[in-house]
């Protein structure tokens, strides 16, 4: 769901999106931080905030690191 936002963002297509491994942070909702190789050699970390349910809002992207690679660990940023 937050594709289109990374891509307007980064100012470029994605013709890979797919999360690799995340780490969840509860606060006044939810942080996910997600691992997503997001070209056939490159990954970024994305830090996704989802609010509560009563709040009727979808997740939306805070913050993302580019150039990361399949290695790099995926820690609070």
């Amino acid at each position: 769901q937050v594709k289109p936002q990374f891509e307007s963002r980064v100012n470029r297509t994605c013709s890979i999106f797919q999360a690799i491994v995340y780490r969840t942070q509860l606060v006044a909702g939810i942080n996910y931080f997600i691992k997503v190789q997001d070209s056939d050699t490159g990954y970024a970390h994305l830090r996704v905030f989802q609010s509560l349910p009563h709040e009727n809002q979808g997740p939306s992207l805070v913050s993302f690191e580019t150039g990361k690679t399949r290695d790099d660990p995926l820690d609070y940023f």
